[in-house]
């Protein structure tokens, strides 16, 4: 039977309403109406047949304390037993997953160490690995898994060549049985703060890592941004010093060579303070020493005069840095606002804030999971 126009209405509905709240997790039936255009006697009719169905659950919002009289406000979220979604955060040196429900819970996380050469054949059965530790120890159904996304550190592309990310995402397909979509760490990064973290209330926000390298990414009208050819928000990779050394990127003289983890570290050692890592920088600022304090108040100050030049262009509302620097707050915070208040339009300057991020470690993961949630593959 051919639908009539109502049913075929009606599902179209459906899936704008499902699409929302797989990209947003949970919110009122007025956050719904709002973000889809769908007027609140349409909204409120497929909210209760979603319900009916089983399709969605309620919950109690979050600020129902001091309501006083009246119905509690509710939210309305897919129904967690729907399907899990797993994020891979493929570092230099860490990979580090997550496992998510559709009404964005994390049920299950883990780390393990990765080798020096990251390739397919590694990658791919470590994170196979850790996923069979995950869901042992938070006794998850592994059978209901969707999708799984990747963040790779890197320009995809570039650092990572198409036949290199084919066979990354083959193997893990492979390993899980799901399809599997790959990108950038860094924009999965931002997504994943726009969406739960320090960008939550930002439509257009500038996300930086800056860890041992520095990478970046874009959120645009609450979109991550790729670019044509995958490198949008790729401030690491600004070149700061014309004449500068070689960058694996191509370039020379990039901010990351001059202003990444990896660079400070040996800032540090030039000046006869050895330090073994970036955690071990980040105490040693904390406890005030001056030569660590310099070297990276310098840096943060390269960081936001580059900063200043993607104000300018993108005019965001909102700088989200993470990353393990990220962790000093006001240390580096401040010198990035000051670089912002020195070098970018003065108006834009005004009207942005730089706050720390919010999700840690696992931001990155988290992101890979947003992609999914925001653009599910289809199953193959």
């Amino acid at each position: 039977m051919t639908p009539t126009p109502a049913r075929r209405n009606r599902a179209a509905y459906d899936d704008l309403v499902l699409a929302e709240l797989r990209r947003s997790g949970a919110l009122s039936r007025a956050e719904l109406s709002r973000r889809t255009g769908l007027p609140k006697t349409t909204l409120f009719s497929i909210v209760a047949g979603l319900l009916e169905a089983g399709v969605l659950v309620e919950q109690a919002a979050d600020d129902t304390a001091g309501r006083g009289v009246g119905r509690p406000a509710t939210r309305v979220v897919l129904n967690p037993s729907a399907g899990l979604y797993v994020g891979l955060d493929i570092g230099r040196s860490r990979m580090h997953l997550v496992i998510v429900n559709t009404s964005h819970e994390v049920v299950a996380s883990g780390m393990c160490a990765l080798p020096s050469a990251v390739r397919a054949d590694v990658v791919a059965p470590a994170a196979a690995e850790l996923l069979r530790r995950a869901v042992g120890e938070a006794a998850v159904d592994p059978s209901t898994l969707v999708a799984v996304g990747a963040g790779l550190t890197g320009i995809v592309g570039v650092e990572w060549k198409p036949k290199e990310t084919e066979e990354l995402r083959a193997r893990i397909a492979e390993e899980f049985g799901v399809p599997v979509v790959l990108g950038n760490n860094s924009r999965a990064a931002a997504l994943a703060e726009a969406t739960w973290g320090a960008g939550r209330s930002a439509e257009d926000l500038v996300y930086v890592r800056w860890s041992t390298g520095i990478g970046g990414g874009l959120v645009v009208g609450g979109r991550a941004v790729a670019g044509a050819h995958g490198c949008a928000g790729e401030i690491g990779h600004v070149s700061v010093e014309p004449d500068g050394k070689p960058c694996n990127c191509g370039g020379r003289g990039c901010l990351e060579g001059v202003a990444g983890g990896a660079a400070l570290l040996e800032e540090c050692a030039r000046h006869g303070l050895v330090l073994a890592d970036l955690d071990a920088l980040v105490a040693t600022v904390r406890n005030l020493s001056p030569t660590a304090g310099r070297v990276v108040s310098s840096a943060a100050d390269r960081l936001g005069r580059v900063l200043a030049g993607t104000v300018a262009q993108l005019n965001p509302s909102r700088i989200v840095v993470g990353g393990e620097l990220a962790q000093l707050g006001s240390l580096v915070l401040d010198p990035i606002r000051e670089a912002l208040d020195r070098f970018a339009l003065p108006r834009a300057a005004r009207r942005v804030d730089v706050v720390q991020a919010d999700l840690g470690a696992n931001a990155a993961a988290l992101g890979a999971v947003a992609l999914l949630l925001r653009e599910e593959p289809a199953r193959t």
